[in-house]
Parts: C-alpha cells; structure tokens; sequence
C-alpha cells in the first residue's frame, strides 16, 4: 500500500529553502514527485514562467523529477525521500532509495528503442548530478541553475 508524509520546511531566505515528501511503494510515485515539485516551483516563483526560457527550465526541472524518481522504481525497489533544496542560484533535486547500487552509464540504445535514456537525459539537462551513499542505500542528486528570470 501505498503512503505518503509531507514536511516542508523553510529555511533563512538567504540560506534557501527544503522541501521532503516521504515515499513508500511505487505505485503512483512519479506523478506525486512531479505535482510536489510543482507546487514547490510555484512557491518559489519559478511559475507562472514569464519567458520561454523560464517554461523551458520548469518543464526540464518537471522531467528530471520524472527520470530519478523512475530509475529509482526501476532499479532500486522505489523512492524513500524526494527532497527539494532551492537557493537563490540553483535547486538541487535528491532521490534517496535502500540500493545501494549507483547509477551506471550502459551502452547507447537506439533512440528509437523505450528505455535506457535517463542519465542520458541527466547528461543533457541537469547543470550537475551524481550519487552519494547514504546509511541503507544512496541518494541521486542534480542540481538545476535557475535561469535569470524564472
């Protein structure tokens, strides 16, 4: 069965803000992940985006969401913890899961083949990202550089 605990926490505005949503099972985990972090950009000012660059941005932070928190299903038995850590300058996006595997690049795929593309896609449009290990399993990260005028 599926559950879910919230906490957000707020920060001093100079040292950024913290966002957690607490994860069990996989069942409807990716839409929560993108609709939490939705409404975290909200909050942060990120949306309504007012250039295209700005839509450009909400929509890649929208799709890495999408790619950790479905890796995670894939390959390490499901999220625990999403955390948001937003800052003037970037947010960073953490996935924590009980693998304590790290992601590992494979062979290119066919693009025209489901599947195989996520860190190809965290390659592309996250500023930074990587994997710590953390007690019981590990934490993907990336970080996003928030455009001039989100």
């Amino acid at each position: 069965m599926d559950q879910e605990a919230t906490a957000g926490e707020a920060v001093g505005e100079h040292e950024g803000q913290i966002r957690r949503l607490l994860l069990f099972g996989t069942r409807g985990v990716v839409t929560r992940c993108r609709d939490f972090t939705a409404e975290a950009l909200a909050d942060w000012g990120w949306t309504p985006a007012a250039t295209e660059e700005a839509r450009e941005r909400v929509d890649d932070v929208l799709l890495l969401v999408s790619e950790v928190v479905t890796n995670a299903c894939l390959h390490a038995g499901g999220p625990e913890e999403l955390v948001l850590r937003h800052t003037r300058e970037r947010l960073r996006v953490e996935v924590a899961d009980a693998n304590p595997d790290h992601p590992t690049r494979r062979l290119p795929r066919s693009a025209s083949l489901p599947g195989g593309h996520g860190l190809m896609v965290l390659d592309r449009l996250a500023g930074d990202w990587g994997s710590e290990p953390r007690e019981g399993g590990k934490v993907v990260w990336l970080e996003i550089d928030r455009s001039a005028d989100p």
